[in-house]
């Protein structure tokens, strides 16, 4: 019996892990349409600001909640301003653009801090269930993901930033006759985007091993989860998340690792064949 708790906590863990690294992106590419290639190197560096500023005497709850997705969220500001809005409509170039992005930040990580693993010791402790151990801090994701889906609804749903965002998105040409700034809607959507992202970075810092390319493990997940939840930031994040890190997961117990990869990258093939617009293309039309 008490195996089976602990693959529902690997399971849980797997899920919550990939919807944090998944809502950023979302929020970016479902809102913006903007493929930005460089996702990963902004969890590189939440990583890298969470693991930097805790060494420095932080406390590791602040450097993880705070520094990281604000220090990521301000690179953002500054990439959307120099870069990304020079991009908005033009696919190709935005990915061309990012790719380019993403090769310039770890290499500026590699030239200053090298190429060595670094990390974060966990905050939480562990417990045991039966023979088997496991850690508090998956709990913990678990509830932050809880957190931040409860936060992002909000905002999108009740607030006045939420319903000039979506309206934007849909129709920038009728938000400007109406006064709004479709330029610092943007700009705004992206920075919030980059400092969500930057929070999974902090999250994940200490239970991953933190390398400048550590980024690159982590973007094909986003871009499969995001694009087979469909159009719904939320619903279909968490729609896609939950059947990827519970298949990824249970896969990976059964066989191993590498092959729970496996299952997982083909469960996404066979599911955006079936299901072309997404989860929520199919089942959460409207939704957020």
């Amino acid at each position: 019996m008490a195996i089976y708790v602990i693959l529902a906590l690997d399971v849980l863990n797997g899920i919550s892990s990939l919807f944090l690294l998944c809502l950023g992106l979302a929020i970016i590419f479902g809102m913006m349409k903007i493929i930005n290639l460089a996702h990963g190197e902004f969890i590189m560096l939440g990583a890298y600001a969470t693991v930097i500023s805790a060494n420095a005497g932080v406390n590791i709850w602040i450097a993880m909640l705070i520094v990281a997705p604000v220090f990521v969220g301000l690179v953002g500001l500054v990439i959307e301003r120099c870069l990304i809005r020079f991009l908005y409509g033009r696919l190709v170039d935005s990915m061309l653009a990012t790719w380019g992005l993403s090769l310039l930040i770890i290499g500026i990580i590699t030239t200053i801090y090298g190429n060595t693993q670094q990390g974060v010791p966990t905050p939480l402790g562990g417990f045991s269930i039966g023979s088997y151990q496991s850690s508090y801090y998956t709990l913990f994701l678990a509830a932050m993901a809880i957190v931040m889906m409860a936060i992002v609804y909000g905002v999108m749903q009740y607030t006045r930033f939420g319903l000039i965002a979506r309206a934007t998105m849909q129709n920038p040409a009728m938000a400007a006759t109406l006064g709004v700034n479709p330029a610092r809607v943007y700009m705004a959507t992206f920075a919030l985007g980059a400092a969500v992202t930057g929070l999974a970075g902090g999250l994940l810092a200490p239970v991953s091993g933190i390398t400048p390319g550590m980024g690159g493990a982590y973007v094909a997940k986003a871009f499969m989860t995001v694009v087979g939840g469909g159009a719904a930031i939320l619903s279909g994040t968490m729609s896609a998340a939950s059947l990827f890190g519970a298949v990824n997961q249970i896969g990976a117990y059964f066989t191993t690792p590498v092959y729970g990869e496996v299952i997982v990258f083909t469960t996404a093939i066979v599911l955006i064949r079936l299901l072309p617009q997404g989860i929520s293309g199919r089942f959460f039309k409207g939704n957020l």
